[in-house]
This record gives C-alpha cells, sequence and structure tokens, in this order.
C-alpha cells in the first residue's frame, strides 16, 4: 500500500509526541499533574488522556495509507488543543503549558497539511 503523505516526518513527529505524552499520561509525572491540577482539569477526565493519545498517535500513522483518517486526526488534536488553550486561559496559567498547548494545536494543523 502505498504512503500518500507528504513530508512523511511531520506526520510521525507529531504521532511520536502523542505516544510520549500518553507514557506521560499513563502514571501521571509530577510535571503533567501539576499541569492538569493547574487547570482545573476534572479528575474523571484524566484516565481519558492515555486513551485519547494512543489513539491520535495512531490515526496519525494510519492516515499515512488513509488520508481523511490523518486529516480528520489532525482536526480532532486541534479541537483537543483549543480545549486546552480555553482551559490554560481561563485558569490563568499562561507559562510554559500553555505556550506548549498552543504550538501543538498550531503544529497539529500544520500537520493535517502534509495529508492533502
Amino acid at each position: 500500500m502505498p504512503i500518500l503523505a507528504d513530508p512523511i516526518w511531520p506526520v510521525a513527529l507529531l504521532a511520536a509526541v502523542q505516544y510520549v505524552d500518553a507514557a506521560m499520561c499513563w502514571k501521571p509525572m509530577d510535571v503533567v499533574r501539576r499541569c492538569l491540577d493547574d487547570v482545573h482539569a476534572p479528575q474523571a477526565i484524566r484516565p481519558l488522556l492515555t486513551p485519547l493519545k494512543l489513539a491520535a498517535g495512531s490515526g496519525l500513522l494510519l492516515g499515512l495509507v488513509v488520508p481523511y483518517l490523518g486529516v480528520l486526526t489532525c482536526a480532532s488534536l486541534v479541537a483537543y488543543f483549543a480545549v486546552a488553550v480555553t482551559m490554560h486561559i481561563r485558569a490563568r496559567d499562561l507559562g510554559r503549558n500553555f505556550r506548549n498547548a498552543v504550538g501543538l494545536g498550531v503544529a497539529s494543523g500544520l500537520v493535517s497539511l502534509c495529508y492533502l
């Protein structure tokens, strides 16, 4: 099956970021726990972060052969990071974690262009 995304490296990099982030959320590291606490993330949604991030990484990689899945995954990541940015703004947490959320949201949007 041919790989349809071009270039591939931004897709692979964003997928790797999602997988690493999923691992960091599995048993939340202190930095992750503090970030979630700072934005007042409900305890009920925290266990969902690992499977969501694993699904995002997988959707990005599967999108290499099924481009619409890659675009849908990127759109979902943009929405996810829009919620994260909003949570940071509401909590007046505008430091490094806010900048990371903005950057990853923008990167997700740009990676979607690789599938087009």
